[in-house]
């Protein structure tokens, strides 16, 4: 099994876009049935969801504010999962609920390095 990344990205800027607290609650409820069958299969590595804020830096030791939300589709949060290729990874992918909102993306990627169990 390899180890995927599935980045999640909405929209955070465009006020109408925001959902209300009773949406909201309705498509948590979702995300965590989601990634409870992923977790069921034993292919759920880990994810978190991300803020707004954060901190740019760049070649000597230039820092600045950002990134900023400043497109419709800015990295949301992320999932790491246990897949066997990418082929699995994208199916698993392509069910986040995450998907029923309009204009909202995945990327799926896969993570190298030595690290990785291969079995």
């Amino acid at each position: 099994m390899n180890e995927y990344l599935i980045l999640m990205r909405l929209d955070l800027i465009t006020k109408e876009a925001q959902p209300s607290p009773e949406q909201m609650e309705g498509y948590m409820k979702q995300y965590h049935d989601w990634v409870g069958g992923i977790a069921a299969q034993n292919k759920f590595v880990g994810g978190t969801g991300l803020s707004m804020e954060g901190k740019v830096i760049k070649p000597n030791n230039v820092i600045t504010d950002g990134p900023f939300a400043e497109v419709k589709e800015s990295i949301a949060g992320f999932v790491t999962i246990k897949a066997k290729d990418m082929d699995d990874a994208v199916n698993m992918a392509k069910t986040c609920p995450i998907l029923l909102g309009d204009g909202n993306s995945i990327e799926v990627r896969q993570i190298t390095g030595s690290h990785q169990d291969n079995n």
